[in-house]
């Protein structure tokens, strides 16, 4: 579960970078559309993977007969973090199933912005699971919703700000594309 996950969240950020950077450096005759079509399959099958994952897990926890993990799965689907999780699904499972269509597969506008929201969703399948298993704990007393601080939402978005910056350091010094993949 958590392997097709990895190679799913890491086959969008694929797109999400590489879409841009093939327009930019023009690399339309090293990258073809028919390189995006595969990760698009490869998106497809994992995004199956994942979605049936989350439904193993809906069954394992009502299967069990835990009233603990039973009631932790509905705190997922139905307490204060249910429009997380809804939106989790959404981009994780229901948005990739345009990719069965093969002209939205070989548009790379659509590709892009199905890439973000897998990546949208992916972040929030690990929020949802620390929040909602932190926030509903076995001991009532630990109860309570998350509010990230200004300091936290700073720290994201300075990851997200330098990641950013050290792969447009990297595009810039080292070459993106394999000189012996250049005819």
């Amino acid at each position: 579960y958590f392997v097709a996950g990895a190679i799913f969240s890491g086959c969008a950020m694929v797109i999400t970078l590489v879409v841009p950077l093939r327009k930019i450096f023009k690399l339309e005759h090293v990258i073809p559309i028919d390189h995006f079509e595969m990760l698009a399959k490869v998106l497809l099958v994992t995004s199956l993977i994942v979605g049936f994952a989350y439904g193993i897990e809906w069954v394992m926890a009502l299967y069990s007969g835990n009233i603990f993990e039973e009631g932790h799965f509905l705190y997922r689907l139905l307490g204060d973090y249910k429009y997380l999780y809804w939106l989790m699904v959404f981009c994780n499972v229901v948005a990739p199933l345009i990719v069965f269509s093969r002209t939205l597969r070989r548009n790379l506008v659509v590709m892009f912005i199905l890439s973000i929201l897998v990546n949208i969703g992916m972040w929030l399948e690990r929020f949802v699971i620390i929040v909602t298993s932190l926030a509903n704990d076995f001991d009532p007393y630990n109860w309570g919703l998350y509010m990230p601080s200004l300091i936290e939402v700073g720290i994201t978005l300075g990851s997200f700000g330098m990641f950013f910056t050290f792969f447009l350091i990297f595009t810039k010094v080292l070459p993106v594309v394999s000189i012996t993949e250049v005819k």
